[in-house]
């Protein structure tokens, strides 16, 4: 009788969507989390360091070509204003390439089976995923700071700011990353989203110029893109001052990313374009 009474629980408890490991699954979501982190850092050198050499050359490019001759933007010099959106566009980058990459992977080797199999709920694989997209993001913005301050002489100015902007900067690219790598089934699917949507939304967002010298048509088109809010904040935590209050700016990039997060819960949810 008492065996009969567990099993009958235990059905109950099923049916009620309680798991045996209990509401979230915590240990495979860590393993999953470890897992995408360790595909970045085997290869730092590609994943941490070229960031890294090519923000570089992006501002001693514009130093060399533009700097001398321009004179300040907002109130600081050209190179100061320039450095925030390097990073923030650097951090976005690396961070969608990370989950979107895992993805297109697993699904060209055919092993993406792997990740579905395991008793992970949809908002645990969403979670997982972007936690290494996270993590590969506020890496390579740590390292770009860190080589601003030292090498630069760069201060920052709201320190606080600039770590929330890079997190939230990381974590929308990261789901729209998930997003791409759903959709894509090839590697040059995911160079066309990365080439036709992602670069010109990051370097049409005020990366090198301030929208306020934009006709009022583009800068309308700006604001409206959310990009540019990560973009305008990052410059905000680093020089404090901005095209648009900081408030609005973490208002709408959170509102974004939690838009693109069920967009992936649902598609992870429904097996699209990942179940035969």
């Amino acid at each position: 009788m008492p065996i009969a009474q567990t099993g009958i629980a235990s059905m109950q408890s099923e049916t009620m969507g309680t798991r045996r490991f209990g509401r979230v699954n915590w240990l495979g979501l860590r393993t999953l989390a470890e897992r995408e982190s360790r595909r970045f850092l085997v290869v730092w050198t590609q994943t941490l360091a070229a960031p890294l050499v090519t923000a570089g050359l992006f501002l001693a490019v514009f130093a060399l070509a533009i700097g001398p001759m321009r004179g300040d933007v907002m109130g600081v010099p050209f190179l100061a204003f320039l450095a925030p959106g390097i990073l923030m566009m650097t951090v976005i980058q690396n961070a969608f390439a990370n989950t979107s990459s895992s993805i297109v992977i697993a699904k060209v080797q055919g092993n993406i089976v792997d990740t579905l199999m395991p008793p992970l709920s949809p908002a645990e694989l969403v979670a997982g995923f972007m936690a290494g997209g996270i993590a590969r993001g506020a890496m390579v913005g740590g390292v770009i700071v860190l080589a601003l301050v030292l090498l630069l002489g760069q201060s920052v100015a709201q320190p606080l700011w600039l770590l929330a902007f890079l997190i939230l900067g990381a974590a929308m690219l990261s789901a729209l990353g998930i997003a791409a790598g759903i959709m894509a089934n090839k590697f040059d699917q995911i160079a066309a989203i990365t080439n036709f949507i992602v670069v010109p939304l990051s370097f049409l967002s005020g990366t090198f110029y301030s929208i306020a010298a934009l006709p009022p048509a583009l800068e309308a088109a700006s604001r409206a893109n959310p990009v540019f809010y990560l973009i305008d904040g990052a410059r905000y935590g680093m020089i404090g001052t901005s095209d648009a209050p900081p408030l609005l700016g973490l208002v709408v990039v959170s509102g974004a990313t939690a838009l693109l997060m069920a967009l992936c819960w649902r598609w992870l949810a429904t097996g699209y374009r990942l179940k035969p």
